[in-house]
């Protein structure tokens, strides 16, 4: 159980510099090429990246934007494709507050989760004493969304320096490490969200484009619960 500060703070840095820091840099630089053949200022670009803080939010912001839609139908559309921060933030804070959580400080933290920061603090937590959870999330955080906005910033003004269709693919790099990342924590409705919702993505794409993500939380969440509550856990049992 690592309860030294410096040592949380080395460890956040260690796992936060390297392929999560790389892929949001990757996948933001596709984000700000997008934004800026859309004719958005870069303010709204980095605006979108630090606000949002979700690729498929900030993709929908884009796409609705440049579609003419209101600026009602852009907010729910932006929040239903990010809806799935709800039971993140539902099933993470209690894992890193300690006794007594200060509410008021809560709001900014919870505004810098991230699939990345929320897979590896379920990965390093059981290792790390409960007070210094907080610190280990905080500087992971602050390393990926620096990443995020820099990748935002160098995608919007070297979006000519790139073919199109690299600048587009490497927004896909994120997800791919969440996916890889998510593979390695040793938990079981993490590992059967993983085995369910990947098919069931591929097929909701094919099947209806426009609610693939919407679709695949929906049935594959919670066909993945009810699989974690009704298929015995051999582990348990021994």
């Amino acid at each position: 159980m690592i309860s030294d500060s410096r040592a949380v703070t080395r460890l956040a840095m260690r796992d936060a510099v390297g392929f999560p820091s790389i892929t949001l840099l990757a996948s933001m630089t596709g984000f700000g090429s997008l934004v800026h053949e859309s004719g958005l200022p870069l303010g709204m670009a980095i605006a979108a990246t630090a606000g949002i803080w979700g690729l498929p939010g900030q993709l929908t912001l884009v796409e609705m934007h440049a579609a003419g839609a209101s600026a009602f139908f852009v907010i729910l559309g932006v929040a239903l494709a990010n809806a799935r921060f709800l039971p993140m933030v539902v099933s993470f804070m209690p894992l890193m507050n300690a006794e007594g959580p200060r509410t008021r400080w809560n709001f900014a933290l919870v505004q810098m989760l991230s699939i990345n920061s929320w897979a590896a603090g379920l990965k390093r937590f059981p290792e790390i004493e409960r007070k210094f959870r907080r610190r280990y999330y905080l500087v992971f955080a602050v390393i990926c969304m620096s990443a995020g906005i820099l990748g935002t910033v160098i995608g919007y003004l070297g979006v000519g320096l790139m073919p199109r269709p690299i600048a587009l693919g490497l927004i896909f790099m994120n997800p791919l490490f969440f996916a890889v990342l998510l593979a390695g924590v040793q938990s079981r409705p993490s590992m059967i969200a993983l085995i369910v919702g990947a098919p069931l993505g591929v097929m909701f794409h094919l099947a209806a484009p426009d609610l693939d993500l919407l679709l695949t939380g929906a049935v594959g969440g919670s066909l993945a619960f009810w699989l974690n509550n009704r298929v015995p856990d051999r582990g348990s049992r021994q």
